[in-house]
């Protein structure tokens, strides 16, 4: 018979012997938490009166549970990883800079996009910023991370596991056809001109043009450079395409880049919030962009963020205590003994991600 123990006996430093979840079934704390006097205050604020928490049997020998060792990324992995990324820029600089004249060294691109997401372990899509990100080298740093992004992803959705280099590959080289706009135009600090807004989005069609006689990318990497910038409801550009006319590589790397292109610092634009970014982009999944697409990125980069530091925008800093898999950019966030339902609280959002 099962033993309920009321939440107002509960005292801090009591270990959790079972999960307690919320009446929609969302896992609200984990089983083996000991409890914190936050904790507490979590589950009074879900109106949580008495939990299950007997000790539960010790289980016979040979269903004893294998145990796994986890490890944090070390020091070194750090490095290793940033001098990967470094040495990706400048090979992309090379590359992207002579491609009107010599062939794009797809093989030499290929490899070193590899080498760094099979060490992208320390890539984390909400709080990864380039060690030494110059803003003038924007279109660089926005061109590998909206790869890896990709590549992410593709994996999510499940796309056959032969594709997924592809589609970082699209990624990487959806915005190629940067390198024809004249730079007055590509680097303007103010608003564009209406003319100058025509000759900006012929960067699809020149990237195509580029990519349409390389080998070793398959047609969804050049269909991915010229389709980028279509929306669903058939209001986007070059071509005006629609949902079912638009390649799914191209969907995935929209998403990626609109996501990068605005948590990036630009020369005339400091970079915004991820979390709100998220929630444009869940906006942008009504008519513009795919909704799967956009639904499985955002519930996948918030999967694991329950207690990650956060810096809110009024400045507060504090940790993400529980998560709404309905409102996931929208957390609940403990400042000391204060607990903030960002739901609730509208005016309230989360700012950045504080690295540990």
């Amino acid at each position: 018979m099962m033993v309920m123990t009321p939440v107002h006996e509960l005292k801090p430093g009591i270990q959790l012997y079972n999960d307690v979840f919320t009446e929609r079934g969302q896992l609200l704390l984990p089983k083996g938490k000991v409890l914190m006097p936050r904790d507490l205050m979590i589950l009074k604020a879900f109106l949580v009166t008495e939990i299950d928490n007997e000790r539960p049997l010790p289980p016979l020998a040979a269903e004893m549970p294998v145990i796994l060792e986890t490890t944090i990324m070390s020091h070194p992995d750090r490095v290793a990883f940033e001098k990967v990324y470094e040495e990706m820029i400048r090979t992309l600089k090379q590359s992207f800079q002579s491609a009107l004249v010599e062939e794009i060294p797809i093989y030499k691109l290929r490899t070193g996009l590899e080498q760094l997401i099979n060490n992208s372990k320390q890539y984390n899509i909400l709080t990864y910023t380039p060690q030494r990100l110059k803003k003038e080298e924007y279109m660089y740093h926005n061109a590998l991370l909206t790869g890896m992004t990709s590549y992410r992803i593709a994996k999510w959705m499940h796309l056959p596991p032969n594709e997924g280099m592809q589609v970082a590959l699209a990624g990487l080289l959806h915005d190629i056809g940067n390198i024809r706009i004249d730079p007055d135009i590509l680097y303007k600090p103010t608003q564009l001109e209406p003319g100058e807004v025509e000759e900006m989005r012929r960067h699809t069609r020149y990237g195509y043009d580029l990519l349409k006689n390389v080998k070793g990318i398959n047609e969804g990497v050049k269909l991915a450079a010229l389709q980028h910038h279509e929306k669903v409801d058939g209001s986007g550009y070059p071509l005006r395409l629609e949902q079912s006319q638009i390649h799914i590589y191209a969907k995935i790397v929209a998403v990626a880049d609109i996501f990068h292109a605005m948590t990036l610092s630009k020369n005339y634009r400091q970079a915004q919030s991820p979390y709100l970014v998220l929630e444009q982009l869940e906006t942008e999944s009504f008519g513009k962009l795919d909704p799967a697409v956009v639904t499985t990125f955002i519930r996948k980069v918030t999967q694991f963020h329950n207690g990650a530091k956060v810096r809110l925008n009024n400045g507060s800093v504090g940790r993400i205590v529980f998560s709404d898999r309905d409102h996931p950019t929208r957390p609940m966030v403990a400042v000391g003994e204060i607990i903030y339902n960002l739901i609730e609280n509208r005016q309230l959002h989360i700012q950045s991600v504080v690295q540990r």
